[in-house]
Formats: structure tokens, sequence, C-alpha cells
């Protein structure tokens, strides 16, 4: 079926930004969430970085964000795995 191989693709891809956001949220012992705001906050082409909570308990993760300076090792990672 024609765009079906692409949607694979894509959900492959998107398994490997979960795994990569994960190595780097265990080893720096922070939210998922806060590594890939502090990610996007990273990338020259975004001004802001946009992010909302559903609960009051969400919120500690995302405040995080700005003060979390992920390494370059870790933004190729990052990279590397959404591309």
């Amino acid at each position: 079926m024609p765009g079906l191989a692409g949607g694979y693709a894509d959900t492959e891809r998107g398994v490997k930004v979960l795994d990569a956001l994960e190595q780097v949220a265990t080893a720096r012992g922070v939210e998922m969430a806060t590594v890939a705001l502090a990610w996007l906050a990273q990338q020259p082409t975004v001004t802001a970085p946009i992010a909302s909570a559903r609960t009051v308990e969400q919120l500690p993760a995302l405040f995080a964000a700005q003060d979390l300076h992920l390494s370059d090792a870790e933004l190729q990672a990052l990279t590397a795995a959404s591309s």
C-alpha cells in the first residue's frame, strides 16, 4: 500500500527518539519531558519550545528543563535518533 512503509519508518523513528530520551533522562536522573524540552531549547531553529501539563504533578519536569544543559554528545545522540 502506498505510504504504509513511510508510516512504519515514522513509528520506528519515534521509538528511537523515545529510547534516546530515556537513556539521557536516566543518566541525568531527570524526567524524559525535561530532556525533551531542553533538547528543543538548545536547537538554533527553535525560538521557544511550548509544553503543557495536564496535572500539577507534571509541572516540575517542565520547569526543570530551563536548568538542564545537554552536552554535545547528548544533543548528537538525540538528533541522530530523530533523523
